[in-house]
């Protein structure tokens, strides 16, 4: 093929094989992890970004360029997760943005399309650090357009957007030192290349011509135990009713349609967890209630269904990147917070600190963009407070922040669960004016020092540390300082690493799922003995990968 005009159908098949491209290597992308600890998540969060994407173009046919890619950021916005992610779904904003208007695109105007791309995304991240996914965006889509010639084509572009993109991926390991001592590619970048050849692929019809060296990983479908809703079952939680509603003329005028109209309908019919969502003439509606047909019959005064999807909230989903579960509502006050955290003992724990919403997530489980906003929407405060406690989940919540068209919301940038916990014990509630409240959360987390203990599952060599499969590792901040035998010197070890020690006060264990509580007491006696300076206390977190999260105070 020689395609030199680029139109509406082909950039969706297009885009479609980019999916394709990198469902085929999830797990060596998760691999692709610099510390030796299974919370690799990059091929996860950067697929679920992408399919999300896909999925809001997928029933679409016959469409201008400019409505797939505005189409498509749109969906992978709210379906960012993690860093990856967010990056990702920032990089196709914009290109959305330049190709706003197009019905179709040359050549060139693709090439000016992926360069305001690599802008958006640099725009994205605070502090744009270079060998990672955004430098195999910038390098790639430079070589491409400098080097595609008078009467170059759309595949000439991705073929060489391809070969330099390889070049570039090689490259982010002689540019970071932690991709160095790890002998790893930046895993986002791998990614990225692994959407550009499947994009490549599906354009030249050569569906076969990608070749790895690896089988094809797929995530796994969620499982759904309908048994656990009898005959005898109270009906608790009611129904997650989502559908898509097109605007009709013969109903109304949708240029004059009001979304807070709507909004304020749905609550009156006693809905809550509301979210609508407006592109053009098309409504997103996400609403729970105990009687579906209500928003039915409500959704039908303005429009009509292209989709209804309604759950049993009763029913738990038991899949591996989280679960649809009730939401609440909270009565309209003046500040809110919505946290992150996984494991039943942190969730119960954040709760009885204050937290009016816990959104379920962390390491291998990160939270998308839209999953942020329906907690806005629940807390119902004048103004919200977000802790992220992820370094992975910050761009995403900051993300939501900025596509949440409520209440203020304030992201306090927690990288860690003992930064969120820190932060979240400060939390005035009766403050006069937001600007206290953030300021005594971002002393909090200055102030608190975190470590986390878990098991390295393959050798490795990072910071000058040589470690071995099996043994206990502790990262203190976001670096690995040390490798034990055993649980107990590993956290000790990781403490005498601690800057100004004897000037701290209180040291917190939050213990994981597969700690015993004999092995528990032992740790926490030995910190004692060590530091008997020190207020130790514990409180069972249940958090899975990390066998004790620390927070120094």
């Amino acid at each position: 093929m020689n395609t030199k005009i680029l139109d509406g159908n082909t950039l969706k098949r297009i885009l479609t094989g980019g999916a394709r491209g990198i469902r085929a290597q999830i797990e060596v992308i998760n691999d692709l992890n610099v510390f030796p600890v299974p919370d690799g998540d990059t091929g996860t969060n950067m697929t679920r970004t992408y399919e999300s994407g896909l999925a809001s173009i997928r029933e679409a046919d016959a469409l201008s360029v400019s409505d797939v890619a505005a189409k498509f950021a749109r969906g992978s916005l709210l379906g960012a997760r993690g860093n990856s992610g967010v990056i990702l779904s920032q990089f196709f904003a914009g290109m959305s943005a330049a190709l706003a208007s197009h019905e179709t695109v040359t050549v060139k105007e693709l090439a000016d399309a992926y360069a305001a791309g690599v802008t958006r995304a640099y725009a994205a991240v605070v502090n744009p650090v270079e060998g990672t996914m955004l430098t195999v965006f910038r390098e790639s889509t430079a070589y491409a357009t400098d080097h595609l010639g008078e009467d170059g084509t759309v595949e000439d572009f991705l073929s060489l957007h391809i070969d330099e993109a390889k070049r570039s991926l090689a490259r982010t390991k002689e540019i970071l030192p932690a991709l160095i001592e790890a002998d790893v590619v930046d895993s986002g970048g791998a990614g990225y290349l692994c959407i550009a050849m499947g994009m490549y692929s599906s354009l030249t019809g050569e569906e076969g011509e990608i070749s790895y060296d690896f089988e094809a990983a797929q995530a796994p479908a969620s499982h759904v135990d309908y048994d656990v809703f009898t005959t005898d079952s109270p009906m608790t939680y009611g129904y997650c009713t989502e559908c898509l509603v097109r605007l009709m003329r013969a109903k109304g005028d949708p240029d004059s349609f009001s979304v807070q109209v709507m909004t304020d309908a749905l609550t009156d019919a006693g809905c809550d967890s509301i979210v609508l969502l407006r592109d053009g003439d098309i409504l997103k509606v996400h609403a729970h209630t105990m009687t579906p047909s209500d928003i039915l019959t409500l959704c039908q005064r303005w429009g009509e269904f292209l989709n209804v999807k309604i759950e049993n909230m009763n029913v738990q989903h038991n899949e591996s990147f989280g679960e649809d579960k009730p939401r609440r509502t909270a009565p309209k006050k003046p500040y809110g917070v919505v946290t992150v955290a996984t494991g039943e003992g942190l969730i119960s724990l954040f709760e009885e600190l204050g937290a009016d919403f816990v959104i379920c997530g962390g390491q291998t489980g990160n939270p998308s963009s839209e999953e942020f906003v329906r907690a806005f929407e629940d807390v119902g405060a004048e103004h919200i407070f977000v802790l992220p406690n992820n370094s992975n989940i910050l761009l995403t919540a900051r993300q939501a922040a900025s596509l949440f068209d409520g209440e203020r919301v304030t992201v306090i940038p927690t990288k860690t669960v003992p930064e969120g916990y820190a932060a979240l014990a400060v939390f005035n509630a009766a403050a006069e004016d937001p600007a206290s409240v953030e300021a005594d959360m971002m002393d909090a987390i200055r102030n608190v020092v975190s470590g986390e203990i878990t098991v390295a599952i393959r050798d490795a060599h990072v910071g000058g540390i040589a470690v071995s499969e099996g043994q206990y590792i502790g990262i203190l901040g976001h670096d690995l300082v040390t490798a034990a035998s055993d649980a107990t010197a590993a956290v000790l070890d990781l403490l005498s690493k601690v800057e100004d020690l004897d000037d701290k006060e209180l040291l917190t264990l939050f213990v994981g799922s597969d700690v015993e509580e004999d092995a528990r007491v032992a740790v926490q006696e030995a910190i004692e003995d060590a530091y008997p300076t020190l207020d130790v206390t514990s409180h069972f977190g249940g958090q899975e990968v990390y066998h004790y999260l620390i927070a120094v105070e």
